[in-house]
Formats: structure tokens, C-alpha cells, sequence
């Protein structure tokens, strides 16, 4: 990826043509992009989602018995039923009481589940969304999966990576998302904002702390959102230069989960994230949202 020095531009109307070498990087950042996306344990491979409360219950997909009660989830496992965690099994005995947690909120583990002679092992994620507690079965042979053929998306365009500045807030301020699945809401600590022009506006972006150190994530939809790219969100990964200038390359914009399958919690961005303008770069709607 080019560094902001090397876009001598903000603004899409003077923004450098597309060069061969750029839409080259564009094409082997985006393929290993849908390579990690198609992972056979990634999120592709999703068939159920479970919400935990204080009634012990089955789950589709899952061995066991599951329950959560103070912040610790119980699986009672009876026999023949397996449960692994790196590869260690758990269940040593009939009726086995597992427990796990506390887990912090977006954080989560995985175990593993079915007999690897017989078929591909399902991972099960165990994960808290919202204050609430999620089971999710991953099986490489989802049909969600192995029927994937790839997101569709814009050709690179120069004109979409802009240079930016980060300007941190005083204070980091936690900000209240809603999600695509109704009734949970997700909080994030907002460190600052991206500011940039674009199609000759001045535009700015309320960033939050990203996955690498460093790092920050942007949720935005644009004037494209519900027509050609997702409508409820898409995401940007930035890292401010030392001199706090930031590259937005939109063409790097991709999907979240929720826009492949309904067994996503995803955020929405906040409400100040909405551009006013096209953002005609980065991953459209999915094959698999789109109308016939």
C-alpha cells in the first residue's frame, strides 16, 4: 500500500490516474483478502447462532448441554459427545461439567467439536456480543461456504485514496452503535477522528481503536449504500503516519459478516459516519444479497 506521502492529492478532482502497478497491488491485496474471508473455519462457514441464557439447552450443530449464569458459561457433555480445546480433550467422563469465562466483550475462543476420521472437525465459537453470550458452529461444509464465489467489487481508482489527517479527540470517547442483529448494541472507544476532503468536500470520520496496535477502524456507509455497496456498513483499516497523516484507500473498503449471512452481530457505524458522498471504490453488495 502507498504511503500518504505518495498520494499528492485530497481531493478526487485532481486526484493521479490509476497505474498498472496500482490496481496490481490493488489485486493481490484484495485476493488474499477473500483467501483469509473463505477460510473453511472463517465466518463463511457459520450454520447456526446461538444466544445463551440460564435455561440449559441443546444446540443445534454443538454437543453438549449449554447455560450461562454470572458471567461463566456450563457445558454438560454426556457420552460419546466431544468437545476439544487445542486438541486436548475435555470430556473424560460421562457428564463432564465444563465451564468457561468470563469473556470479554468482542473477544471470544474456540473449541472443537465432531471426529476427524469420520468428516472435517466444526469449530464452536464461544463469544459475548452485546453482554450477551453466543454459541457458533463453523463447519467447512456450510453451503454458505462452499457454494462462496467471490465478492464483486470496483475496479481501483487513484482517485478514491485520499490522504488525511487523524486528529485525536481530548479525551477517547465511548460511542453507543446499534447492530444488525436487533435488540443488542455494541460500545466502542472512539480516540479521535479522520478528516479528508473528497469530490471537493471536507468530510471527517469517526475512527475507533483497530485489531493491530496502531491501528483504527472505520464503519461509514455513503451515498452508494442499499444501491450498489451494502447498506448497512462497510469498514476501512487505517494507521496514522507519525506525522498524524492518515491514507484512506477506499478501494481497500470492505464488507462486514452481516452483508454474507444473518448469523452476524455486526455494528452500524455512527451517525456521523454517513457520507454524503460516492464512495464508488472497495467490495459491493455480495452475490448472495443481491436481487434476482
Amino acid at each position: 500500500m502507498p504511503s500518504p506521502t505518495d498520494i499528492l492529492s485530497t481531493d478526487i478532482l485532481s486526484a493521479p490516474k490509476t497505474s498498472p502497478a496500482f490496481a496490481a497491488e490493488w489485486a493481490e491485496w484484495h485476493a488474499a483478502h477473500e483467501r483469509h474471508r473463505a477460510d473453511p473455519h472463517g465466518f463463511l462457514a457459520v450454520s447456526h447462532l446461538h444466544w445463551l441464557d440460564g435455561t440449559p439447552q441443546r444446540l443445534a450443530g454443538v454437543p453438549g448441554t449449554w447455560s450461562v449464569a454470572n458471567d461463566v458459561v456450563t457445558v454438560v457433555l454426556e457420552a460419546g459427545e466431544s468437545l476439544r480445546r487445542d486438541g486436548r480433550e475435555l470430556n473424560a467422563t460421562s457428564g463432564s461439567r465444563l465451564s468457561f469465562g468470563p469473556i470479554a466483550e468482542r473477544a471470544g475462543i474456540n473449541l472443537q467439536a465432531g471426529d476427524t476420521a469420520v468428516g472435517p472437525e466444526t469449530v464452536v465459537e464461544l463469544a459475548k456480543r452485546g453482554g450477551e453470550y453466543i454459541v457458533r458452529p463453523r463447519h467447512p461444509r456450510n453451503p454458505l461456504l462452499n457454494e462462496y464465489r467471490g465478492t464483486p467489487a470496483y475496479e481501483p481508482d487513484a482517485a478514491f485514496a485520499v490522504v488525511g489527517r487523524y486528529v485525536p479527540f481530548a479525551e477517547p470517547r465511548t460511542t453507543t452503535v446499534g447492530a444488525a442483529v436487533e435488540g443488542i448494541q455494541h460500545v466502542y472507544e472512539a480516540p479521535g477522528e479522520i478528516r479528508f476532503s473528497l469530490d471537493g468536500r471536507e468530510l471527517s470520520l469517526t475512527a475507533f481503536n483497530g485489531h493491530a496496535p496502531g491501528s483504527l477502524s472505520v464503519l461509514f456507509t455513503d451515498a452508494t449504500s442499499g444501491k450498489t455497496t451494502y447498506a448497512a456498513n462497510r469498514s476501512l483499516s487505517v494507521v496514522p503516519a507519525e506525522d498524524s497523516s492518515v491514507l484512506l484507500d477506499f478501494n481497500r473498503a470492505v464488507n462486514l459478516p452481516c452483508a454474507y449471512t444473518d448469523l452476524a452481530t455486526c455494528p452500524l457505524p455512527p451517525a456521523e459516519n454517513r457520507l454524503p458522498v460516492a464512495i464508488e471504490a472497495g467490495e459491493k453488495i455480495p452475490y448472495e444479497r443481491q436481487t434476482p
